[in-house]
């Protein structure tokens, strides 16, 4: 038992988080897009890589990446056999407290939890790998509450439960899946079931849901293995859904802007550019093609291009409204995940470790340095990699490969 845990069944804080100009609150940022709108950042590293703050050897097991705020960095770890919601100083890695969400998720390519936490005022949101979602106190960590997916009638998917959580006012959403309803959505406050998407009736995925302003409603976007769906967040009537032939896994989040949802996945399926008009949500596909095929790394949308990894093609520029691809770069830099700030893409070879810095420019790949941490895992599972999505926050890169978390200065001075 470690001295860090504490554990309750309720608790109420009265500390609320202030979010700061460049806080990273959930997955994919403020905005679940993965750009930051940070500047003043660094546009070239030294030889050796931008210099290290800290770094801290015992987070966990897991691939669950990292929300930033308020000075706070929370992340979620397998230790023992149990998960653990953990949260740490940002500024020097010290952990302060950790809270326990279920037992570890076993599987062949790696234990451990992979959805990221999601901060929201006073609490923090989290789902484990087994599909437990807890809501803890910032503070202190106790418990407030917490429901298990599968007690809702969903089915744990394959690689487990993968979903980051979204808090969005006073509800949580998230994705048990199964017959009652894909979709649900619980009262923050103490855990209780606001509504059900029951027209939604798919499987969980690997995918998580971002919330939109379409058509003038508040709809909540999610994709699925056999379609792409946007459901209103008042009440979680299915109001439009496009097919998506999703073969084995369906992980990228689907990107947003103007009417225009896009998505992708890997396993040779390949992308797609979907418009939603009109007052009854009505559904045209702009485009679809194999160009982009991203697995699980990640696309980011900057400016009007999109930017990411595609199996077998490598990483590439590709037009957003018309699905042209303007650059492809194969030798660079292997297959992994990629987050924007200032301008420039923080890329993560899943093999190597490596980061590369290059500009997010449909001029073509253009880097600006590169390193690989030099803090490695010891219990890494030999058939895992190195899948923790990178964060850019408050002039800080976080850096995980299983229990290592590493912080460097990107700052510009």
């Amino acid at each position: 038992m470690r001295l860090a845990l504490r554990l309750t069944l309720c608790g109420l804080s009265l500390i609320t988080t202030a979010l700061q100009a460049g806080d990273w609150p959930n997955w994919r940022g403020p905005d679940r897009d993965d750009v930051s709108k940070e500047t003043g950042l660094l546009k070239d590293w030294p030889e050796d890589g931008p210099k290290q703050v800290w770094s801290n050897s015992d987070v966990g097991l897991g691939y669950s990446s990292f929300a930033i705020a308020g000075g706070k960095l929370l992340t979620i770890g397998a230790r023992d056999n149990t998960e653990f919601l953990i949260c740490l100083d940002a500024n020097d890695g010290k952990e302060l407290w950790a809270a326990q969400v279920g037992t570890q998720l076993n599987d062949g390519k790696g234990d451990g939890p992979r959805g990221t936490p999601t901060i929201a005022g006073d609490a923090v949101c989290a789902m484990g790998g087994q599909g437990t979602v807890i809501c803890a106190a910032i503070e202190d960590g106790k418990v407030r509450w917490q429901k298990s997916m599968t007690s809702l009638g969903g089915k744990k998917p394959g690689w487990g439960f993968c979903e980051s959580v979204l808090v969005d006012g006073e509800r949580v959403i998230c994705t048990p899946g199964g017959e009652d309803g894909a979709v649900v959505a619980f009262n923050k406050a103490d855990g209780e079931i606001v509504w059900r998407s029951t027209k939604l009736t798919d499987r969980a995925g690997y995918s998580s849901v971002v919330p939109v302003e379409l058509n003038g409603q508040r709809q909540y976007l999610q994709l699925f293995q056999s379609k792409v769906a946007g459901i209103s967040a008042s009440d979680g009537k299915l109001l439009w859904k496009s097919d998506w032939p999703g073969k084995t896994a369906v992980i990228p989040t689907p990107i947003y802007r103007d009417g225009h949802v896009f998505i992708t996945s890997g396993y040779g399926v390949g992308c797609k550019l979907v418009n939603v008009f009109g007052e009854d949500n009505q559904v045209e596909d702009v485009y679809f093609n194999q160009k982009m095929k991203n697995h699980h790394g990640g696309v980011v949308l900057f400016g009007d291009h999109l930017y990411g990894h595609s199996d077998k093609v490598g990483w590439i520029c590709m037009e957003f409204k018309t699905g042209e691809v303007v650059w492809t770069e194969k030798d660079a830099l292997g297959k992994g995940c990629v987050t924007c700030a200032d301008g420039m893409l923080y890329c993560v070879d899943e093999k190597s470790g490596t980061v590369v810095l290059a500009e997010a420019s449909p001029a073509g790949w253009k880097e600006h340095g590169r390193f690989n941490p030099a803090q490695k895992p010891t219990r890494r599972n030999s058939k895992g990699l190195v899948w923790t999505h990178p964060v850019v926050c408050n002039g800080k890169l976080f850096l995980r490969d299983q229990e290592m978390l590493s912080c460097y200065d990107v700052k510009s001075r």
